[in-house]
């Protein structure tokens, strides 16, 4: 079973079941994949789907933060809620320790070794860790390895 059609079933159960916050939660999420389908003019792939599903994480990680700094705590608590829900869908996340491993290893098969390869290295790099980690981590380890 691919991504959509888990999103599919998630939906019906959440329907089913009368959970309106994780049914509007993937009801979000199905209507940003439909409309880049329709965009596309064809269906999307699971890398494609994990894609949408971790700019929505970003996104609703963002807002979290500005929740907070604003002290709007219902706001903060709902996008909590809606990251866990949509946190199902991605693969599980790797540990810095794993980052680490995964950079030097990528560090090494380019042959990059100044701060101003870091881009060869981040494009070699991202394909191996799309929807397992977080960007701004995988950044930061490049960054501490190439100095």
């Amino acid at each position: 079973m691919n991504l959509s059609e888990r999103l599919n079933e998630d939906m019906k159960q959440a329907m089913k079941s009368q959970d309106k916050f994780t049914l509007s939660t993937i009801r979000l999420v199905r209507s940003t994949i439909k409309n880049l389908e329709i965009d596309l003019k064809r269906t999307l792939d699971d890398n494609e789907v994990l894609d949408i599903l971790s700019r929505e994480i970003k996104q609703r990680k963002d807002a979290l933060q500005e929740f907070d700094k604003a002290g709007r705590t219902e706001l903060a608590e709902n996008a909590k809620a809606e990251i866990d829900i949509i946190s199902k869908y991605l693969p599980s996340q790797l540990t810095e320790e794993e980052i680490k491993v995964i950079v030097q290893q990528t560090i090494q098969e380019t042959g990059a070794s100044s701060k101003a390869e870091m881009g060869k290295v981040m494009s070699a790099l991202l394909p191996k860790v799309k929807g397992k980690a977080d960007g701004k981590l995988v950044s930061q380890a490049v960054q501490q390895f190439l100095q």
